[in-house]
């Protein structure tokens, strides 16, 4: 069997940058059936090319994002299987205030 070369990509250099949240991440929406909807937004990773620009000429940056949607019936109820609860003796937490 003969090996076929692996061709190596050009690689783009990136310098991770520090992230600081301005505002509030999260957003809450109440749908019309009194449904709340919280979605939160998070950035992963910021990072910029530091060998790289846009054709532009302006910074290319690299971002990674995650995306948390929260769903809130209007009764805030909801159900899970017998099955998935746990067994046995449970001590019940109180919450404190700070």
């Amino acid at each position: 069997m003969k090996k076929v070369p692996i061709i190596s990509e050009e690689k783009v250099e990136f310098k991770i940058l520090d992230v600081k949240l301005v505002g509030s991440n999260t957003v809450v929406f109440r749908l019309e059936d009194g449904t709340i909807v919280k979605v939160k937004v998070d950035i992963d990773r910021a990072a910029v090319a530091i060998d790289y620009k846009n054709p532009d000429g302006t910074p290319h940056y690299n971002i990674g994002t995650g995306l948390r949607l929260t769903i809130i019936p209007k009764d805030k109820k909801f159900y899970i299987p017998k099955s998935k609860l746990k067994r046995g003796h449970s001590k019940e937490r109180t919450l404190k205030p700070i």
